[in-house]
């Protein structure tokens, strides 16, 4: 895992005063809520239920306060600030839950909602025709045992190729910050990248390049979590309403994004232009918007599926998922607003 990401993250949280409690539990607020909450995501569309909560001030209107939030690359560097209690919940992929859940012997996280389903392709330059013309290419990823990451190791040895970790094999992957993709691609050191909104969706737009794989072709009927909310076990048992009220307003982030595409698009876009400087393009954010399903089921079978794809290309020892996943106060609120609930199968 990447200390500086994690160390750039805690700075942020310092300069807003966020830290204060860091190293120790969070504050209690009464009655099972805490005083405030320490919020991950990523500068990614497939975390789009988080930016429009945080730009439509929906997470502020349920929790009483508008959590404290930190951004990171990939999933590793977050898992590490959640364990390190600089984050108390984060919005993130599959395989980072996998392996906070393994590392902490299932006693760590709990993962509480889905959020994002699909939204991840290889995208590859114009003259990759096919897998073989990858042979002695260098493919990039956001980080190193990151949900695409595997997915990228995964795929390409059901195909035959050798990936190592160390950058060797018939294909050299080549984990680094998505925010050097583009540029690493435009200059040729890279020769595509698997990576997730609006990453894929940039990288056609900008840099010229085309979609080799688009993820959701290799899963049944398209659906693959890509984006879930996890929180600490720990914070769970203490502030049992913070994390309900944390849940409501992913509800009804997801809920405001589909029901109001054009006004999420926006929300997007305002959260992008303070975190990267500058909003994305219309065609990137409509083409990212169309790849991605935003929803509260987790897909729990591809989680499964992720384990096990990250114990064939050796980044996960075999572990036992049974338990990772607590969905009952987001039934619970399903339920009361009418809607289906979900299940961890």
């Amino acid at each position: 895992m990447k200390r500086r990401a994690v160390a750039a993250a805690l700075i942020l949280f310092a300069a807003t005063g966020a830290l204060a409690a860091c190293g120790g539990d969070s504050e209690e607020g009464g009655a099972g809520g805490a005083k405030e909450l320490k919020l991950g995501f990523f500068p990614n569309v497939t975390h789009a239920p988080a930016l429009v909560g945080v730009d439509k001030g929906i997470f502020a209107k349920h929790l009483g306060v508008a959590p404290k939030t930190a951004t990171f690359n990939a999933g590793p560097s977050a898992v590490e600030a959640l364990f390190a209690k600089g984050i108390d919940a984060t919005f993130i992929g599959p395989n980072p839950a996998i392996n906070a859940w393994s590392q902490s012997k299932g006693q760590g996280i709990k993962i509480i909602s889905g959020a994002a389903s699909g939204g991840a392709m290889l995208v590859v330059k114009p003259e990759i025709k096919s897998l073989e013309d990858l042979k002695g290419k260098k493919v990039a990823t956001p980080q190193l045992g990151n949900t695409q990451d595997v997915a990228a190791r995964s795929y390409f040895k059901s195909k035959g190729f050798t990936v190592n970790k160390d950058g060797s094999g018939d294909i050299s992957i080549v984990p680094q910050d998505n925010s050097q993709t583009i540029e690493t691609f435009k200059q040729g050191v890279i020769d595509g990248a698997w990576v997730p909104e609006p990453h894929a969706s940039r990288l056609v737009v900008e840099a010229g390049a085309k979609v080799l794989v688009d993820e959701k072709d290799l899963w049944p009927d398209g659906k693959f979590v890509v984006t879930h909310l996890i929180v600490r076990t720990d914070f769970l048992k203490e502030n049992p309403e913070t994390v309900r009220k944390l849940v409501e307003a992913t509800v009804e982030s997801i809920d405001f994004i589909n029901a109001n595409p054009d006004e999420a698009k926006k929300s997007v876009n305002n959260q992008l232009t303070k975190l990267a400087g500058k909003p994305l393009a219309d065609e990137v954010l409509d083409a990212s918007f169309k790849n991605i399903t935003f929803t509260t089921d987790p897909v729990a079978s591809s989680l499964i599926t992720g384990a096990k794809n990250a114990e064939a290309v050796g980044l996960l020892e075999p572990v036992d998922l049974n338990g990772i996943y607590d969905l009952t106060i987001l039934n619970e609120v399903l339920k009361a607003s009418g809607k289906a609930q979900v299940n961890a199968q």
